[in-house]
């Protein structure tokens, strides 16, 4: 079976890629489009800068190289595929590589700043109950 071609609402990749940031926005969910008719703030151009810089570099020959940013809001767009980002996650960066299904989505959802808690077995000593647990 043939690998199915990846479509956003109709449309392949490179039509997004070709289309302008106003004709997308009328693709992507509301939340997501007020966000991209109100225009970029300068925190985000300033990722977008850096990002379209390093894409020539890479195509020099360039090694690809990872863009730190804390930037959480910012919308994935179809230029972002295939580039490499570390999105702050309050600890440390983590490495997210775009895939076409992220388009419309927030970077802060590829970095959870949050992390399920697993308790290991209180040691011996550690409260006046344990005074009774037998040793194994």
């Amino acid at each position: 079976m043939a690998k199915q071609e990846f479509k956003y609402k109709g449309h392949k990749l490179e039509e997004l890629q070709r289309m302008s940031l106003k004709e997308l926005s009328e693709l992507l969910p509301a939340r997501q489009r007020r966000s991209l008719k109100r225009g970029f703030l300068p925190r985000h151009q300033n990722v977008l800068d850096k990002m379209r810089k390093l894409n020539k570099n890479q195509k020099k020959g360039g090694k690809p190289v990872v863009i730190k940013t804390h930037c959480r809001d910012m919308i994935v767009i179809p230029e972002m595929i295939d580039t490499t980002f570390g999105i702050y996650n309050g600890k440390e960066f983590v490495q997210v590589t775009f895939a076409p299904e992220m388009i419309g989505s927030y970077f802060g959802e590829f970095a959870p700043t949050r992390q399920k808690v697993q308790h290991g077995d209180p040691g011996m000593g550690a409260t006046r109950s344990s005074m009774f647990v037998p040793l194994k």
